[in-house]
């Protein structure tokens, strides 16, 4: 504690260039942006102490534009304007093109998943922010009547990986149940917090949403 209370003002600088360093590593948005904050905040105060004034107008003006993105991004987090849900058909190009490139992470997370919707009874949506694909939902239908959807897959790209643009096409969209869809059963063993907070409840290792009729 001696020496820690010696030599703070180093341990300050070094942290939070190290933290500054850290954050550009960092794939995903938000991470990304809340810990380049906290250097930015960090060496704020250092450079402050130290009396160097161009480096503390450079740290408040990085602060201040992560402040504002972090703003944008977390309002932005639910909001069905900004993400838009794409049906595509279980063979299209650009599908396979995005499984393919995301391949060796879906394997990660979704193990189970073998990468080849099929075209006669799989149903594959695209989650879009703007330009960019965020998420890749695939489901099969199932059921005696034909009404169960059953989740193949749930994929997140790294960038968005604090995000859960799958909830936009569980809650936020209407597309599966004018395709007829009456319920939402997830594959076995998924993580429950991401499903905890859209209505979803449990029913064995799964996870189940009722959808009203369209």
């Amino acid at each position: 504690m001696d020496l820690l209370a010696d030599y703070w003002l180093d341990v300050l600088g070094w942290g939070g260039s190290a933290l500054l360093v850290f954050s550009l590593m960092q794939q995903r948005v938000l991470r990304f942006r809340v810990l380049n904050l906290a250097a930015g905040v960090a060496l704020l105060v250092f450079n402050a102490i130290i009396e160097v004034w161009p480096m503390v107008g450079l740290n408040a003006v990085t602060s201040a534009i992560n402040v504002w993105f972090l703003v944008k991004l977390l309002g932005h987090r639910h909001d069905d304007h900004v993400f838009e849900v794409l049906e595509v058909r279980a063979d299209d190009v650009y599908l396979h093109h995005v499984l393919r490139t995301h391949r060796s992470d879906i394997a990660r997370f979704q193990p189970d998943f073998d990468g080849r919707p099929d075209p006669d009874g799989d149903h594959a949506f695209l989650v879009q922010r703007g330009d960019e694909t965020v998420g890749v939902v695939v489901v099969r239908r199932e059921g005696d009547l034909g009404d169960v959807a059953q989740v193949r897959l749930d994929y997140v790209t790294p960038r968005f990986r604090d995000f859960t643009p799958g909830e936009f096409v569980w809650r936020r969209s209407d597309t599966l149940r004018e395709l007829g869809f009456r319920r939402v059963v997830t594959a076995p063993g998924m993580v429950g917090a991401y499903y905890d907070h859209l209505g979803f409840h449990r029913e064995a290792d799964s996870y189940v949403l009722d959808l009203a009729p369209a």
